[in-house]
């Protein structure tokens, strides 16, 4: 009456073997099994005693981190290539300990942008980075990968105040009037100022999000990627309008995250505005045109 529990290892053996050669196979392969329990048997011991699996320790931190990128929006993927670049692309769950971590929170402190070497990453961006950083430890730690969360010794990086730029409503009206080389970032871009929704947001909207409210207005319910939460947030009929024709799949369906760099930088700087708008940008202003 002990509860048991049973893994097959998907090996076969020769009930009755006829030769030599067949009873070589049956010992090699008992032999192997015998391992594999054995093996099966110390991971079962170290962590009912708390002891850390020293085949966990050999396990590979960045296919893990890579495979928790997969799941995630861009930055993470950004964060990895910094850690994969701290690390010279090799790290084991055995080297990460608190004075590792520590050593890639200054890193993040004093590196260059992947993209743009001539720039230092920003302090804000850095705050950001260790903080997803710190969420991969914290999955390692829950699936047990890790035996201590080194969250509990780490110091987050601590962000500034910075001026944020914005768009007034005549500006964004300038901006609406101007005719821009890719609609699909015209519609998004005004589209995000008037309902102030992320880039990561509008990237992934589709039409099954958007529904008709009781009072017989546009709503969307979605599931924001930053925060996680569930929200049905009203929208204007302009702001419906500039979704196109209603069909299936996503709303903005050509719209490419590089568009919002140097192709919205251009079409700004055609409506005459001078300010350095980015498309976040859009997350603060929620005006009608």
């Amino acid at each position: 009456m002990k509860l048991s529990r049973r893994e097959y290892l998907g090996f076969y053996i020769y009930a009755t073997p006829k030769n030599a050669i067949e009873l070589d196979y049956n010992n090699e392969i008992l032999a192997k099994a015998e391992l594999i329990r054995c093996r099966r048997q110390e991971a079962v011991i170290n962590e009912e005693f708390g002891f850390m699996d020293r085949h966990k320790m050999r396990v590979d931190f960045m296919a893990y981190f890579k495979e928790v990128c997969r799941k995630k929006d861009h930055k993470w993927h950004i964060v990895y290539l910094h850690f994969e670049k701290f690390v010279n692309g090799k790290c084991m769950f055995g080297e990460i300990t608190v004075d590792l971590c520590n050593r890639f929170r200054d890193y993040l402190l004093h590196a260059r942008q992947l993209k743009h070497t001539d720039k230092m990453v920003s302090r804000n961006s850095a705050t950001s980075y260790f903080s997803l950083f710190r969420g991969v430890l914290k999955l390692a730690y829950r699936d047990k990968y890790l035996r201590e969360n080194p969250n509990d010794f780490l110091e987050k990086i601590e962000s500034r105040d910075i001026h944020k730029e914005f768009l007034t409503q005549d500006e964004l009206k300038t901006l609406a009037s101007t005719p821009c080389d890719i609609p699909v970032l015209r519609n998004a871009s005004l589209f995000s100022c008037l309902t102030g929704l992320r880039i990561s947001d509008i990237l992934n909207l589709k039409w099954e999000n958007l529904c008709t409210a009781p009072d017989l207005g546009h709503c969307i319910r979605l599931r924001t990627q930053k925060t996680q939460t569930e929200a049905l947030l009203p929208i204007s009929y302009e702001a419906y309008a500039l979704c196109g024709e209603p069909g299936t799949g996503k709303v903005f369906k050509e719209l490419r995250r590089c568009m919002t760099g140097y192709p919205l930088k251009a079409w700004i700087k055609k409506a005459g505005i001078q300010k350095h708008i980015t498309f976040h940008v859009g997350k603060h202003c929620t005006f009608s045109i």
